[in-house]
């Protein structure tokens, strides 16, 4: 079954009809940097629309439609169902997700389902309920319960998120979006999809990517909490101690 879905979801990915349009698209910064001072950074990303490379044509018909995704890293992640045992609330159930986006975001320029049909945009992960029904050894159904409630806390955190309206063409072959990342956006490599649809059909798409990285004292702090973890823990409990000795000496005076 696995096998017949992702064979499923490549064949329609790739079956795109003869081109007789190209995208060219970029962002505007190649690195986001955390500071301490970070409260999140905007982007721009912005393209256009040309005939195919080699065509005698000068000009495309549209009216073109355009979807831009923003994937973050991947990590594994589980959900995890609580119930209430005798007045305990326990974990009694949960299903984990195999590279899980950590941050997911959509742009468009009109409703997703005005632009094309729920096959191709779940065939090309494009609906945030995509990855609630990617396979996954716990079953369909409790795969997807699980995994919409991950989606609904994520999207409470700002990690996920659908702007139906984030993108603006300034005529009719030019557009541009942006999208603002949140301050609790995960470090790592990150790739915006922009898909190109007309009459409903895809018929290009192209990738940029940009780097989320943390730097200066984060970057310290982070790499020794995972490269030197006694360290790192033993450091943590004496600023703790000399933070409270040090609160205790102020406030008695």
């Amino acid at each position: 079954m696995t096998r017949l879905f992702v064979l499923f979801a490549v064949l329609l990915a790739f079956a795109l009809p003869a081109q007789a349009q190209r995208l060219i698209s970029g962002v505007s910064n190649d690195t986001v940097q955390i500071t301490s001072s970070f409260d999140g950074e905007r982007l721009t990303f912005f393209g256009t629309i040309a005939p195919e490379a080699g065509s005698t044509s000068t000009t495309v018909e549209g009216p073109f439609q355009v979807v831009i995704v923003v994937l973050g890293p991947t990590q594994n992640r589980v959900a995890r169902e609580k119930t209430n045992n005798f007045g305990i609330w326990l974990n009694t159930d949960q299903v984990e997700f195999q590279r899980f986006p950590s941050y997911f975001h959509v742009l468009s320029n009109k409703r997703l389902l005005e632009i094309s049909d729920i096959a191709t945009l779940n065939a090309n992960f494009i609906l945030p309920e995509s990855y609630a029904m990617a396979p996954n050894p716990a079953g369909f159904m409790k795969t997807l319960n699980f995994g919409r409630e991950l989606i609904r806390l994520m999207s409470e955190d700002g990690l996920f998120g659908v702007q139906e309206t984030g993108v603006q063409f300034m005529s009719d072959t030019f557009y541009t979006a942006q999208l603002t990342l949140p301050s609790s956006a995960p470090p790592g490599p990150y790739i915006a999809q922009t898909y190109l649809f007309k009459d409903g059909a895809l018929i290009a798409r192209k990738s940029e990517g940009f780097a989320v990285r943390k730097i200066d004292f984060e970057r310290f702090l982070a790499q020794s909490s995972t490269q030197y973890p006694l360290l790192y823990g033993i450091a943590c409990v004496i600023l703790a101690l000399f933070t409270g000795w040090l609160g205790g000496v102020i406030f008695k005076r």
